[in-house]
């Protein structure tokens, strides 16, 4: 099959991504992390920032979007169907329960929040539409990582699982079991897995091809969700998970 990627311009994206990902750093940082030469990397930042894509700023100069990624940003929100599908949802789930909603995808062997709706309590879980988690830890990465293919979850159970919390699940086997119980169950419930205090809730969100493409889920204090209202969150987050994949042309039998 011809290949017909651009060479220069992949290149030129991998790394307005990879600022995106991790602003703030500079050219000799930049090169290292994206495998082209200190001298390539220059050039290739120069014109992303003659675009206005990028940012340069400081003595020791370091790169950061620039104001015309925020052109990019409102479009996708607008023509991602996704994003724009979930928009109504997360305000709707967020004026129903007052807790944190967010929908994140699966990136790699990461997931990365995509949309939010974020909580007016003063204490709350608190995330941004760009944070990346690894995939083993909390309710919305076993959610996408159930789902995901063996491949992803091979790759996932072979590699370093760090501890971020006593409940974090840092034994494969448990992980593995974990797995199996959220899709037997259709959701997910993690308690403090990722931060400690934290509970959150996650059910997948389905596509009209029928492919699990993110997970809606809801997160706040254990003072708040406990014991006695858990089950009410989780049937407003599966509900709402339904409702927002019919939304994306998915037909329930």
């Amino acid at each position: 099959m011809a290949d017909y990627t651009v060479a220069a311009v992949d290149e030129a994206l991998a790394l307005l991504l990879l600022v995106a990902q991790s602003p703030g750093l500079g050219v000799t940082e930049l090169s290292v992390r994206s495998g082209n030469t200190k001298a390539r990397t220059f050039r290739l930042l120069y014109t992303l920032e003659q675009r206005g894509l990028l940012h340069r700023a400081g003595d020791t100069p370091t790169y950061h979007l620039g104001y015309k990624a925020l052109y990019l940003g409102v479009a996708a929100q607008e023509q991602v169907s996704l994003v724009r599908v979930a928009r109504s949802h997360l305000r709707d789930i967020g004026g129903i329960c007052n807790e944190n909603v967010q929908v994140r995808v699966r990136d790699g062997l990461e997931m990365v929040c995509v949309a939010r709706w974020e909580s007016t309590q003063a204490i709350r879980v608190h995330t941004d539409v760009g944070n990346r988690r690894p995939l083993y830890a909390g309710a919305s990465g076993k959610v996408l990582l159930a789902h995901a293919p063996q491949a992803v979850q091979d790759a996932v159970l072979a590699g370093a699982l760090t501890r971020f919390t006593d409940n974090t699940i840092v034994d494969r086997y448990a992980l593995e079991q974990e797995l199996q119980q959220v899709l037997a169950q259709g959701y997910a419930v993690s308690f403090a897995e990722r931060s400690s205090g934290a509970v959150a809730i996650a059910a997948p969100i389905i596509d009209a091809d029928g492919a699990v493409i993110a997970s809606l889920s809801v997160a706040g204090p254990a003072s708040r969700i406990n014991a006695d209202n858990l089950q009410g969150f989780i049937d407003l987050v599966v509900q709402r998970a339904r409702d927002l994949s019919l939304g994306l042309g998915y037909a329930y039998r």
